[in-house]
């Protein structure tokens, strides 16, 4: 996939970069790379989750062929009504298992069902040699139809091919379209980089897609176009690059050998929510095969997961929707009480909304129950809320108090803006002692790279409310990373159920 050519640029775009000053302003991107950036901000498809979805059609697939063919062979569940429904799909099971174990979901695989035909065939006669087998065994074969299985091994077999045949199609339309494909930036510049750029681009049916090249050293020791990529600006600059941009991948293309300056590149960019990699490709040291991961026939070594990625996202974007709505219907009685007595309390909306830093930074906007006088409100919280504030009503002393002020992020959460677990959103202005909260803490979003959550592991561990000194923003930071490299559902569950209980403790919430 790479090589195409909208991934590549124009040749007036590659002279208006030469004639630029490569950088652009301090501390922003170039006009080139703005308008590569804004080519990506479009999610695409990840071929982890086609493939997923997948092996799940084909499942149903099987298993629906294989019922019609005992209903009209046998009748709608005259014979055997549940023996055989649980055969076909205990069948069906096994056969995606198998072309599984086989690399038949692979996207090479899944973009060539011709040259799978005869692999496709053997699995498919191989499930059925299995089903024979068992039956021999348990001397149950005598109450089954062969014609039946007969019937179904062919029908079965023409629904599963026609089925790769017309994704096939799909896939490839979608990587011609730019929907389904691995975006990835490259880290370096020179030989190397052109190296393991013709390298990937040689790899027949990868589905990685070059965005262009970073690299921090000039022009004399890093060429400005490289393989035909431009060089985009600078690592601190892939930074502001990736925020804007939907990226997957960073490769960084730099020896193995060149520890000190590989271990400063990875602390600048290990807060971003994307896979990266060391390309080991000329590297002349050799690790275990198992270190290693793959672009085609390429090696890579991986250095982070992007977290909570592919299926991980779906479980959990369920679990924000299911609890959620639970969520909302517990709490509808005390959020329509707390309305009334907002209202009543003092003059202005009830609901409070605030920017805040989202998932990789993005700005976002965050419900809430005001609890201060319309006219003293602070929305980009540049002033924290202290003990006995004056800014704060009567009735916002109490709902600050018992969390209340936060249950409209049960909506935040239900569209989407928002987890119910997680690293909580800080104001977009929020400062302790006149700084920042990221020059406070370094890799301070880190926490960005997952979606921010309506509670977390930080607040039940009692690192909630005021965030008055330098080391309350250290710890709170720790416990949200820590949170992000051990993330399960059953953990998001844990959180979730100790919340109510740990705001009993209303020490630091006022």
């Amino acid at each position: 996939m790479t090589g195409i050519d909208p991934a590549r640029f124009s040749a007036d775009a590659v002279r208006k970069f030469e004639s630029s000053d490569g950088g652009g302003k301090p501390g922003g991107l170039n006009e080139v790379a703005r308008h590569v950036a804004a080519q990506y901000r479009r999610d695409t498809m990840s071929p982890v989750m086609v493939s997923g979805v997948l092996r799940i059609v084909e499942f149903a697939v099987l298993f629906v062929s294989g019922i019609a063919v005992y209903c009209f062979y046998l009748g709608p569940f005259t014979h055997l009504p549940w023996q055989y429904p649980l055969v076909l799909a205990t069948a069906s099971l096994l056969a995606v298992t198998l072309l599984e174990l086989t690399d038949c979901y692979l996207v090479s695989a899944l973009m060539r069902p011709v040259a799978s035909f005869t692999r496709i065939l053997t699995i498919w006669a191989g499930t059925f040699a299995l089903m024979a087998l068992t039956g021999f065994m348990l001397k149950v074969t005598e109450d089954y139809s062969r014609m039946l299985f007969g019937i179904w091994f062919v029908v079965g077999f023409i629904c599963i091919f026609g089925l790769r045949l017309v994704m096939a199609g799909l896939i490839r339309r979608w990587a011609r379209d730019g929907r389904m494909e691995r975006r990835a930036v490259i880290v370096g510049g020179g030989e190397v980089t052109e190296q393991l750029i013709r390298s990937v681009e040689k790899q027949p049916y990868n589905d990685i897609r070059i965005c262009g090249i970073f690299d921090d050293r000039d022009d004399k020791r890093s060429p400005p176009i490289v393989a035909g990529y431009p060089k985009l600006g600078t690592v601190s600059e892939l930074i502001e690059f990736a925020r804007i941009a939907r990226i997957d991948m960073l490769i960084v293309s730099l020896p193995i050998t060149a520890e000190r300056r590989v271990l400063q590149l990875l602390k600048k960019l290990w807060v971003l929510p994307v896979d990266i990699r060391l390309s080991a490709h000329s590297s002349a040291l050799q690790f275990r095969p198992r270190s290693y991961s793959y672009i085609g026939a390429v090696p890579m070594l991986d250095v982070f997961d992007k977290p909570i990625n592919d299926w991980d996202s779906v479980a959990k974007r369920a679990f924000d929707i299911v609890f959620s709505l639970i969520g909302i219907v517990v709490f509808s009685p005390v959020m329509l009480a707390a309305a009334i007595a907002i209202k009543l309390d003092s003059k202005g909306p009830v609901l409070f909304k605030q920017k805040r830093h989202g998932f990789n930074n993005e700005v976002i906007e965050v419900y809430k129950f005001r609890s201060m006088y319309t006219e003293q409100s602070d929305p980009t919280a540049k002033k924290t809320v202290t003990r006995n504030d004056p800014r704060v009503t009567r009735v916002g002393r109490f709902i600050r108090k018992a969390s209340i002020d936060e249950l409209p992020q049960f909506f935040n959460a239900l569209f989407g803006s928002l987890s119910l677990v997680g690293p909580r959103p800080h104001a977009v202005a929020a400062q302790s002692h006149n700084m920042l909260y990221n020059e406070v803490v370094d890799g301070y979003f880190a926490r960005h790279k997952v979606k921010p959550g309506v509670t977390g592991w930080a607040q039940i561990n009692g690192w909630r409310g005021e965030m008055d000194t330098n080391e309350k923003i250290r710890m709170r930071t720790e416990y949200d990373l820590f949170y992000i490299e051990n993330w399960s559902l059953l953990f998001d569950l844990k959180i979730l159920l100790l919340t109510p209980i740990r705001l009993l403790d209303t020490e630091n919430a006022y």
